[in-house]
């Protein structure tokens, strides 16, 4: 019997920055938008629970190998501490696990907000996607069992105290490192401040180098897709219409809502290189950096050939060594 060979997406490249919606979870979304885009691969940078909403860089074909150097970016969040309950998901979905009638006053707040900026060591909530003995911490949860994670090294660059909502809430926004949970940050400053806490609002607003002039919704997707009229597929009888998966003439619109690959890394020194440069560099050797400004040494850096990524690399007394080579 033969065997049928799955249907291989089409090699689209690009950052989709996603307006995660409320509800939603980071898995869920990649695999829409991957859908949506036919795209062969995706991932993302930086996971958002389904109870947070905002950004969620989604990476399609080539841009993956970005990924980590969008998960190292800097981080802005804006959330809403809720006072007088600690819950054991330490936002709305737990359980409530402590309760205090105390409510702190703006002073009180403002006066230990210095203890929670800068490196910090913070310990992650249970429900959290931690690995303990190779499960899940929130698996481990689930099931009951109360685990102990070790606190870990953190850096919280900038805590604003945004609104007072009366007694029962503040206002918070926090620009802040690679594995930095928010939620434990609302725990912890709710028992040092006597009375329980706990996040009920989150939004992601910024992943550096992406910022919110780079949001892009769901509705904006659809609206590109049905500015492009698609029959509906045909249904077997009795069944409604199916809905139409986009085709080459709304891919042709969409892509224009994806940012560049090279976009994410504009953390990294970069160099330009000609056509046959780049040419060599995908073939995965090396070449001379040219340029009065390009480095003759580092680490780390970026090629780029008529404004698009060639690859990424060391440069080693003014050879450019491929590490990872891009062809879209």
């Amino acid at each position: 019997m033969a065997r049928h060979r799955k249907k291989k997406g089409r090699p689209v490249s690009g950052w989709m920055i996603l307006d995660k919606p409320l509800g939603m979870g980071s898995t869920e979304a990649v695999s829409k938008i991957k859908w949506l885009f036919g795209a062969d691969k995706a991932g993302h940078a930086g996971t958002l629970d389904p109870l947070a909403s905002g950004m969620l860089p989604i990476a399609l074909g080539e841009a993956t190998k970005t990924v980590p150097y969008v998960q190292d970016g800097a981080k802005v969040y804006r959330f809403t501490v809720t006072w007088g309950e600690e819950r054991s998901t330490d936002d709305l979905e737990g359980e409530v696990t402590k309760r205090s009638d105390t409510r702190p006053t703006e002073a009180e707040i403002r006066a230990t907000m210095p203890k929670y900026t800068g490196v910090i060591m913070q310990t992650p909530p249970q429900f959290s996607a931690i690995k303990i003995a190779g499960e899940r911490a929130y698996d481990l949860a689930r099931g009951g069992e109360t685990i102990e994670i070790p606190a870990r090294e953190v850096e919280i660059g900038r805590f604003d105290l945004i609104e007072m909502r009366g007694d029962e809430a503040t206002v918070f926004e926090i620009e802040c490192g690679k594995g930095t949970y928010v939620r434990s940050l609302a725990r912890d400053m709710g028992r040092d401040l006597g009375c329980f806490g706990h996040i009920s609002e989150l939004r992601r607003t910024e992943v550096d180098p992406f910022t919110t002039d780079d949001l892009v919704t769901l509705a904006e997707i659809e609206e590109a897709m049905a500015s492009v009229p698609q029959e509906a597929e045909p249904a077997a009888e009795g069944e409604e219409p199916r809905k139409p998966r986009p085709g080459p003439d709304q891919w042709k619109v969409m892509d224009a809502l994806l940012i560049d690959t090279g976009a994410a890394l504009d953390c990294l020194p970069q160099v330009v290189v000609n056509d046959d440069a780049a040419a060599r560099l995908r073939l995965g050797n090396a070449v001379i950096v040219r340029g009065r400004d390009a480095p003759a040494q580092s680490d780390e850096a970026c090629a780029f050939a008529r404004g698009r990524l060639v690859a990424i690399g060391a440069i080693e007394a003014g050879m450019f060594k491929p590490k990872r080579v891009f062809t879209a």
